[in-house]
């Protein structure tokens, strides 16, 4: 596998602006959602990142397979 250290950087950085991009455009409903992921268990919060984790391992997979 030949992944540059500058492929991180970038997409890293693409993350970063989606997410900036994301609390510009709708800073109350995220409020709202972070109120509501308080309230849940702790393991649905890890069940849910785990699979957040697994799409994006796949979606790379498939790109770079």
């Amino acid at each position: 596998m030949d992944l540059a250290w500058s492929d991180l950087v970038v997409a890293l950085g693409l993350a970063l602006v989606i997410e900036g991009l994301a609390y510009l455009a709708f800073a109350r409903p995220l409020k709202r959602m972070v109120m509501e992921i308080l309230a849940l268990p702790e393991h649905t919060i890890r069940a849910f990142g785990l699979g957040i984790a697994a799409l994006g391992l796949v979606l790379i997979w498939l790109i770079r397979g």
